[in-house]
């Protein structure tokens, strides 16, 4: 007996979903999300961040990295298209890379570290 493939979303809940996510795009089938950063080992911290929650989440992006940049593409494979997992993980994953204290605690980075991209 074949397993059932998990329902994808609609173009309208696509639609929906992103509108609720800046910063993603939609191409080619793929949610995708550019982050730039200011170096090196910034970028290698947001790979490893972004791997964390990926697995903690056990849904993974396929992510293309440079020296100062990274882009994440989510599509549910085993479901041959977008299901609401990858818009959670896509909403989990800004909330991790671009937190930045709001408290008095807390003053964050002086540095550019990571921020949205251009998406293309």
């Amino acid at each position: 007996m074949m397993a059932e493939r998990e329902p994808t979303c609609s173009d309208a809940e696509v639609e929906a979903a992103l509108a609720a996510l800046p910063g993603w795009y939609l191409q080619d089938g793929w949610i995708r999300r550019v982050f730039t950063t200011d170096g090196w080992p910034t970028t290698l911290m947001l790979v490893n961040a972004i791997g964390y929650v990926a697995e903690a989440a056990y849904h993974h992006p396929d992510l293309s990295v440079t020296w100062g940049r990274v882009i994440v593409k989510l599509r549910t494979h085993s479901a041959g298209g977008l299901t609401p997992k990858d818009f959670e993980l896509a909403r989990r994953l800004e909330e991790v890379v671009l937190w930045r204290p709001a408290g008095p605690g807390l003053t964050g980075t002086p540095n550019a570290f990571v921020r949205g991209g251009d998406p293309r």
